[in-house]
């Protein structure tokens, strides 16, 4: 016997959250455990209307517009995979570090994608979703890779979504890292602008370069711990590109410990002997005005357990300034 249930005819009045999204979009958040593919035929067949008109999937929504939605059949979460820990051994609340109307603030652990896709079936994204079913909107409001861990923004509502990647654009936010590298790291502080430039190699992976012809990038680092070997940095993001922090630092001959991708791969197999299983860099602290309440939000994010023992067992060369 089918598990899959049937809906009935589905009519959406657009709110604020939803203003200026592709009905696509909308679509694909709305009928969770519906084929992208389905989602797309209806769209294609007209059995979607929108003020009892026809749209393509490009169409934007506005507010007041009224949306139905033929019956479909949805696929019930799997409990066995779908609904499994994500959140590297935590539960969802061990992870929250803020939460209002609008925006859910998480610190995410290292391993966990921020969303699924190239062989991972669900990030954190997709996992807030089948956790949080009748919050109506969730996206991220900025990515972090896998391996990277701390402070995930993810917006509850359109018009924070909007107002918060506005802000970011901006440089009306104050993102700060930590990461360790190998060597001394000479200046107290050091401000590297070298342009980013993203490419694929041959396997199809996404690598990032300094050229002279990518994007404009900018990152403040400054001296935080100095070790016999190594040196904690925090780094100030002053702009937001992809692999900014790893590139940057590969660049300057100071390799993140234990990145898989721009580092030392030879430092990286003794550091793992030495208990450093994962890439040192964490997303340590953002601060920002609250788009709504227009007081200073302040997050933090505590260096990870796994992250301070290795720190521990290092031999310090001067005190933490």
């Amino acid at each position: 016997m089918s598990s899959l249930r049937k809906t009935s005819v589905i009519w959406e009045e657009i709110d604020e959250d939803a203003d200026n999204q592709r009905i696509d979009n909308f679509l694909l958040n709305l009928l969770k455990g519906v084929p992208k593919s389905h989602v797309y035929r209806i769209l294609r067949s007209g059995e979607v209307r929108v003020n009892s008109g026809r749209v393509d999937a490009m169409y934007r929504l506005k507010i007041g517009d009224r949306v139905r939605i033929p019956p479909v059949q949805v696929a019930p979460a799997k409990s066995g995979s779908i609904n499994a820990p994500k959140w590297g051994g935590a539960l969802l609340g061990e992870v929250i570090l803020y939460e209002d109307e609008g925006l859910l603030a998480l610190n995410k652990p290292a391993g966990v994608a921020v969303h699924g896709g190239s062989g991972i079936s669900i990030g954190v994204i997709e996992q807030l979703r089948v956790e949080r079913p009748k919050t109506r909107f969730l996206e991220l409001v900025h990515r972090l890779d896998r391996d990277t861990s701390g402070i995930l923004l993810v917006a509850k509502k359109r018009s924070m979504l909007v107002a918060m990647h506005e802000m970011l654009r901006t440089g009306a936010t104050d993102k700060r890292y930590l990461a360790l590298v190998r060597g001394q790291f000479r200046e107290e502080k050091k401000v590297v602008k070298a342009s980013l430039h993203k490419f694929l190699t041959e396997s199809g992976e996404r690598r990032v370069m300094v050229r002279d012809d990518g994007k404009v990038s900018q990152t403040v680092f400054r001296r935080r711990q100095r070790f016999q070997e190594v040196t904690l940095l925090e780094a100030q993001l002053m702009t937001g590109r992809t692999h900014q922090i790893r590139v940057h630092l590969a660049h300057l001959g100071y390799p993140i410990a234990g990145d898989d991708k721009y580092g030392d791969f030879a430092w990286n197999k003794a550091l793992v002997k030495q208990g450093l299983k994962r890439m040192f860099l964490h997303a340590a602290s953002l601060r920002f005005i609250h788009p709504v309440q227009a007081t200073p939000l302040v997050l933090e994010a505590p260096l990870p357990p796994d992250l301070a023992r290795f720190l521990e067992r290092l031999t310090p060369l001067t005190h933490a300034l």
